[in-house]
């Protein structure tokens, strides 16, 4: 194998390496934009039950009942801390499985 050869190779690794890394980033772009989407449905679900009934409400429960709240509890946890019906509630959606950065 000459020389040439050998940089041939060495050049086409390094692009499928680049590639992969590539790859991988784009992935998590994605989740982490889906975790925005059920953080934003959440929250429009909070909202709308503020305008609503003047007040947040306690729980995700009551949204789900209430509100028509769905997403998919196998894939997401969700943290949802209400302190008071007058302040808007934290809200942190993860994905399951999900590596923490």
């Amino acid at each position: 194998m000459s020389k040439r050869d050998i940089i041939k190779l060495a050049v086409i690794a390094l692009v499928l390496l680049l590639c992969v890394q590539l790859f991988g980033r784009i992935d998590q772009t994605q989740e982490n934009e889906e975790s925005q989407l059920v953080r934003n449905a959440i929250k429009d679900a909070v909202l709308t039950c503020y305008a609503v009934e003047g007040a947040y409400p306690d729980d995700l429960e009551y949204l789900r009942e209430h509100y028509q709240l769905a997403y998919d509890e196998d894939r997401y946890f969700v943290t949802y801390e209400s302190f008071a019906s007058n302040h808007l509630p934290d809200i942190w959606v993860t994905e399951r499985g999900a590596k923490m950065q």
